[in-house]
């Protein structure tokens, strides 16, 4: 038992301070590691009536049923068509999986707690899904938070789904 907890603790000490990085609208964003599953390319979509517009719909992965969210919709950013680039990332969260449907995946990076700063307090609205701004070689991530993705009642909503 005690070796399972060490294993576990393990684990997440490796994803700690480790972000997947994508890209929506030419703007670069991150994940927490320890909420990505896996990455697949673009499924075929069953639409659900009366889901909000961001949320396009289910795909079967594997005998497994899970809602797919476009970012780029969920931002309030125009729509673009999909093409060869454009992915879905599988995340964990709140014990329901969601796909999260961005323009491409770019790198795992790792990103220093000290190395992340606040979102500006400027426009809080805006904000509302980033809850930091990671500083990398490359230029800033905005760190999304998983948790700020979908409200209760979306929660529900696509927990219905599964």
């Amino acid at each position: 038992m005690a070796e399972e907890v060490l294993l576990e603790m393990q684990e997440e000490d490796t994803l700690k301070d480790r972000f997947l990085t994508f890209e929506i609208s030419g703007e670069s964003f991150g994940i927490e590691i320890k909420y990505v599953t896996e990455i697949i390319g673009l499924q075929p979509i069953t639409e659900v009536p009366e889901l909000p517009d961001y949320i396009r719909g289910i795909i079967n992965l594997r005998g497994k049923i899970i809602p797919v969210m476009d970012v780029r919709l969920r931002f309030k950013k125009p729509f673009r068509e999909y093409n060869d680039r454009t992915c879905v990332i599988v995340i964990d969260f709140n014990d329901i999986s969601i796909g999260l449907i961005v323009d491409s995946v770019s790198e795992v990076l790792t990103i220093p707690e000290s190395e992340i700063v606040p979102p500006p307090e400027i426009n809080k609205a805006a904000n509302k899904y980033i809850k930091g701004i990671g500083k990398a070689s490359n230029g800033v991530k905005l760190l999304i938070d998983c948790h700020k993705l979908l409200n209760d009642d979306e929660v529900e909503s696509i927990s219905n789904l599964e």
